[in-house]
Formats: structure tokens, C-alpha cells, sequence
């Protein structure tokens, strides 16, 4: 499976020789467009064995070439935005042999890491981040009188996001010298349209026009009034005849000069317009065109399958299934209970940000589009649009990963839960992801939901409590309410036709015991209770609860608990800072408990790095036997037990 340095000497001419963007530089464009061509059946090669972003790595590749070859990295700054677009630059900045590893436990990221590499200039896993970064570069370059460049590439999904035009507004207000490239791969253009705009595009990037321009607005500065009234006559011209031939004048009026739509698939001509931009004063906007998936028909045809995906069939482009029945994933099951919520109350509503098959809001938009709301990358809108909705007595379902749902925590403060508005909100992807890693594992939802006055937090243990959850959330009006759910499939419970409600901060014992008590939350409570089974071979008798709600906790259970076990465990898939077992502790120390021993298991107070979810809950001593070592070291049970064993 992984493709050393031999192997690749033995299938690629090109791809061999390049090391290093400076390896780059010493080829021909003919060679280029051959190397073009050789990386992208690596990348198909090596990410159908180990999966992965596909779709955007295959449509960057000219693109990437072309940039690395115009600009001098790591000097001059390449920031790229998110990692979907990086995997090319990855390859030709020194780790082409170890591209097989990527998002593996203890392999490369499958996004920009400065600790990786000093080609990676910014790290990023959360979309739109790449022209502010960007900006503050080029701030501290002319703090420090350097004279590199600086470049972004942004993908016209980020450019969905407020954060990519703040930014943009700002860099046009202090002028500094920065490349915005554009990655637009979704823009169609006609043919008509595609010439005039190029022609007018290398007019006015070539030398001789820029140089005769400069020469113009000099002159005419030197006229008083006439030249004032001269440069005005020239803008307007120049304005106007931009505003009919190209889709720029927004980025014009953000104070960038635009050029561009140009094909990014054109090796030679992406290289000259980068040459002759590359020296230009003041912000720039390059806009490219590309194709998603290019070079693979199958992501050509369908971009949103191939976006991102596990090992797939290189020849047919089909993914391995595994031959043993799996149960559905949280996200299907939510997905389908919305829907059918949905048919039952027409106030019901589903949003999200950009993630409609992620979430499983696809789902509604099939059966029912006009209560379907993809806002785009932008969650702080999605949240108060949602705030929005919610003052007319609709029921807005934001349906947002976990980890893009802090972006909008003003607004989840702000707009609604100070309002006491009934939003429901969907976290999936809660706790450990898996390969995308530290952006992306939902590590922290707990600590910055229950925080919020107001708020009511949850989390089930399996699929069919999901489809409760669900129906408990929209049915109560309170204020805002949270349910949190994890990556993959569900535990394989019967699912009933109809749904049941759940009391407001009620938990569920789930197991009887005397000896100690583990207090579980959402998907840690099936490994408590594996490792309530384990513990019984050591002489432990533990008694597990399903807690269900992290806000309002169940006080009357606790402190039957605190009256009867002096060893209590919570385990949680969050960072033990603020979360569940720290939410247990200030009852305890409210109540003035003082005769039990606590211990809090979760994740650890540090960004967590990728691997598969199995890897991590391992590695973590969140899977069942970790989580009964944790409990024997805690407690002294395995010093006691060993003596019992001896003794029999």
C-alpha cells in the first residue's frame, strides 16, 4: 500500500526529481504539465488505499505548480486556506514519501501544520482563515521593511464566510501588497464572456500596460486641476469597461484589483499572468477557474461524494463497503427523524453551513426543500437567522459540526439564549473524529454549551435515544437546547416508528452496583458499561448511569449517589476542562460533599492529534480496558485484586 521512494522512481519520470519547490524552477513547461499529470494519479493512487480530500487536491494541481514555480517559498509566504487544497503543495514541499501516512495515526495532516513543515506557513482546518492570516503577514513584513511576498489561495466556498470579506475590506484600507488567488471551482462562464475577459486580463497584467498606466498617473499628478479632472475621466473608463467585461467590481470596491476568470488548468498562461502580477502594488485578486475532481471521472462527475472519502476502488471509483451489515450513522438517524418531525409540525425548519450530507440535512432538502437552509460557510449567520426564525414561532434545526459551531458562540449567546429563544441545535461530529484531527474533533462543546444561562445540553447514548433527543428538543419551548452526537455509526438499537419524550435533566441507571459509580455522558456510556463488565473480573461491582444531561444535571440522583458511593467516575468525550465531570464537581462542592473521591476521565487538557477514532479513544484509555485501568490505578483496586488472585 504505501508508495516508497523506489516505487515511485519506478512508475513517475518527473515527480522523482522534485523535492523541493526549487526542483520546480529547473523544469520545462513541458515537463510541468507532465509532472501535472503524474501527481494527480498519485493522489489517486495513494488516497483510494488510505482515503481522504480528493476532489479539491485533484482541481489545485496546475494551479499549485504554478505558484510554486512564480514565487520563491518558504521565503515568500504561501498560505493556503483550510487543507483540502494542500495535499499538491504537500507533495512538492518534501513529503511525497511520506504521503502515504496522511491523516494515519501518527502520519502527516491532511492539513497545513507549521510544526510539519516550514513550506506551511499558517495552519488551518476551519475554512476562510487564509486572507486575514495573510494581511497580518504582510503587516509584520513592512514592520520589518522585507520586501517578500505574500499570496493566499481561498476556495470560492470560503468565500461564503463574512470572515474572508472582513478581511478583504481591511487589506483594501491599508493597502499593503498581497496576492489573493481565488480557487473558484464552481463558477460557470460563457465561452464569450471566457474570451473578451481574457484578453482584457492579460491586458491589463502585462508590463507594458501597467508601466504606460504608472507613466499616465504620474504625468497627470503634475497637472493641477486638468490632470485631477483627467485621472478621474481615466478611472471611470477603466471602471466601466471592467464592470461589463469581468464578475470583479465587488473585489474592486473592497480596494483590490481584480483580474482573472482565468483557466486554472493552463499551466503557461497561469504562470505569465503570476509573473506579471506578482510585482504590482497594493492587494490583488486572481481569479481562477478550476475543475473539482479534475483528471478523475468519477469526482468529475460527482464533486460532493468525492469531496472527502474513505479506500475506494481506484478503477471503478466505487468505496469499500464493509461485507458485514452495519448500523446507520447518527447522522442518517437524525437526518430521518427530522424529516419525519418535520411532516408532523410545519414549523419546523433545518439549517446548516454548507454541510447539507454531512449533517444529514440532505435528507430534508430532498423530501421537504422549502424548510431546507444551506447558508453557506458561515455559521455566526446560520445561528442568528436561526434566532431570527425562532421570534416568529418557527423551530429552527441548526444542524452544525461541533467544532464550526464555536464560530458562532457570540451568537448562540447574544442572539439567542439572551433572548430565550427556542433554537435546537445539532452537533454532530461531537468528541473524537478520527483522520481530520485537532480542527475537527468535537472536543470542547460541552464546556462552551453549558456555560450559556439557559441552555440545555444533552447527549445520547445511542441512535434510537438520538431520535428522542430530537423529538424532546423540538417540542421543548423553554429557551435554546443542544444535543451533541458522535462521527460513524450507531450502536445497532432497534429504532421504534414513533418517539418518546425524556424529562427535562432525568438520567437512567443502567446497571446496579456498590462499589463505585460511573457517571456516563453520549458515547462513553456503552464503554462504561463494557467496562463495569471488565471490572467484575477484578472484584468491582460498579454501578452505571446514563446521566443524558450535562444541563440540567439530574441533582436528585447525584446526591443519592454522593449518599452511597464514596468513588465516583464521570467519563465524557470532551476536554475535561469545564465539561461534564467538572459540572458534577461543582455540584459536589456546592452540596459541601466531602467523603468522596472523584475521578474525571476525558479528554486531557491538550489538542488532541488525528488517527482513527479507535486509535484515539485507545491512546486516551477511553475505550473500555482504558477505561478500567484508569479506575484500578485511581482507586488502588488492581494492588487489592492482585493479592486476591494470588491467594486463589
Amino acid at each position: 500500500m504505501d508508495l516508497k521512494s523506489s516505487q515511485v522512481e519506478a512508475n513517475y519520470s518527473v515527480l522523482p526529481r522534485v523535492n523541493s519547490p526549487d526542483d520546480l524552477k529547473r523544469l520545462s513547461i513541458q515537463e510541468l504539465e507532465i509532472l501535472a499529470k503524474e501527481i494527480r494519479e498519485f493522489i489517486i493512487d495513494t488516497i483510494s488505499k488510505v482515503g481522504g480530500h480528493l476532489g479539491a487536491s485533484l482541481g489545485i494541481v496546475e494551479l499549485t505548480l504554478a505558484v510554486h514555480y512564480v514565487f520563491n517559498a518558504p521565503r515568500d509566504k504561501i498560505i493556503w486556506d483550510t487543507g483540502h487544497q494542500g495535499y499538491v503543495h504537500k507533495i512538492i514541499t518534501g513529503r511525497r514519501d511520506v504521503f502515504h501516512t496522511i491523516r494515519q495515526f501518527k502520519g502527516i495532516s491532511g492539513f497545513l501544520k507549521r510544526s510539519e513543515s516550514i513550506y506551511d506557513v499558517f495552519g488551518a482546518g476551519h475554512a476562510s482563515t487564509s486572507i486575514s492570516a495573510a494581511l497580518g503577514i504582510a503587516t509584520a513584513r513592512d514592520f520589518d521593511g522585507e520586501d517578500y511576498k505574500v499570496v493566499a489561495i481561498i476556495g470560492d466556498g470560503a468565500m461564503t464566510a463574512g470572515l474572508a470579506y472582513e478581511a478583504m475590506n481591511n487589506a483594501g484600507m491599508l493597502r499593503k501588497n498581497l496576492i489573493v488567488i481565488l480557487n473558484d471551482n464552481n463558477m460557470s462562464i460563457s465561452p464569450n464572456v471566457w474570451a473578451v475577459s481574457k484578453y482584457f486580463t492579460e491586458l491589463i497584467a502585462s508590463t507594458h500596460y501597467n508601466k504606460f498606466k504608472s507613466f499616465v498617473w504620474d504625468l497627470t499628478g503634475q497637472l493641477d486641476g486638468m490632470g485631477d479632472r483627467i485621472r478621474k475621466l481615466a478611472a471611470r473608463v477603466e471602471g466601466g469597461v471592467k464592470a461589463i467585461i469581468t464578475p470583479g467590481m465587488l473585489f474592486e470596491a473592497l480596494g483590490f484589483r481584480y483580474f482573472g476568470p482565468v483557466n486554472g488548468h493552463n499551466i503557461p498562461k497561469l504562470i505569465k499572468i503570476l509573473s506579471e502580477i506578482k510585482n504590482l502594488n497594493g492587494p490583488i485578486l486572481l481569479h481562477v477557474i478550476t475543475q473539482k475532481g479534475k483528471g478523475y471521472k468519477p469526482a468529475e462527475d460527482d464533486a460532493p461524494k468525492y469531496h472527502g472519502v474513505t479506500p475506494f476502488d481506484k478503477i471503478t471509483g466505487k468505496m469499500y463497503k464493509s461485507d458485514k451489515p452495519q448500523p446507520p450513522s447518527y447522522t442518517k438517524v437524525f437526518g430521518e427523524a427530522l424529516v419525519q418531525l418535520a411532516r408532523k409540525n410545519s414549523k419546523i425548519v433545518g439549517i446548516t453551513a454548507a454541510m447539507p450530507e454531512g449533517t444529514g440535512l440532505d435528507i430534508l432538502r430532498n423530501e421537504i426543500p422549502e424548510r431546507f437552509f444551506d447558508v453557506g460557510i458561515a455559521e455566526q449567520h446560520a445561528v442568528t437567522f436561526a434566532a431570527g426564525l425562532a421570534t416568529e414561532g418557527y423551530i429552527p434545526v441548526c444542524a452544525i459540526y461541533s467544532t464550526f459551531l464555536q464560530r458562532a458562540f457570540d451568537q448562540i449567546i447574544h442572539d439567542v439564549a439572551l433572548q430565550h429563544l427556542h433554537v435546537v441545535f445539532a452537533l454532530d461530529r461531537a468528541g473524537l473524529v478520527g483522520a481530520d484531527g485537532p480542527t475537527h474533533h468535537g472536543a470542547f462543546d460541552l464546556s462552551y454549551l453549558r456555560l450559556i444561562p439557559g441552555m440545555v445540553v444533552m447527549a445520547p447514548k445511542d441512535e434510537s435515544e438520538l431520535r428522542d433527543m430530537l423529538y424532546t428538543a423540538t417540542i421543548y419551548n423553554k429557551g435554546p437546547i443542544a444535543i451533541r452526537y458522535p462521527r460513524g455509526n450507531g450502536i445497532g438499537v432497534p429504532l421504534k416508528e414513533e418517539f418518546d419524550l425524556i424529562e427535562i435533566g432525568k438520567a437512567e441507571v443502567l446497571k446496579e452496583g456498590k462499589d463505585i459509580a460511573i457517571l456516563a455522558i453520549g458515547s462513553m456510556v456503552y464503554p462504561s458499561l463494557k467496562a463495569a463488565e471488565k471490572l467484575k473480573e477484578f472484584g468491582v461491582d460498579a454501578m452505571v448511569i446514563n446521566m443524558r444531561f450535562v444541563k440540567p444535571l439530574d441533582k436528585k440522583l447525584l446526591d443519592e449517589i454522593f449518599d452511597k458511593f464514596d468513588k465516583v467516575v464521570t467519563v465524557e468525550e470532551n476536554t475535561i476542562i469545564g465539561g461534564f465531570g467538572s459540572a458534577v464537581l461543582e455540584y459536589a462542592s456546592f452540596k459541601g460533599v466531602k467523603n468522596v473521591k472523584f475521578l474525571i476521565h476525558g479528554i486531557p487538557d491538550e489538542f488532541i492529534e488525528h488517527g482513527t477514532q479507535a486509535e484515539l479513544w485507545k491512546m486516551l484509555k477511553l475505550d473500555p480496558d482504558g477505561i478500567v485501568e484508569k479506575i484500578l490505578e485511581t482507586f488502588k483496586f488492581k494492588r487489592t485484586l492482585i493479592s486476591q488472585k494470588i491467594q486463589k
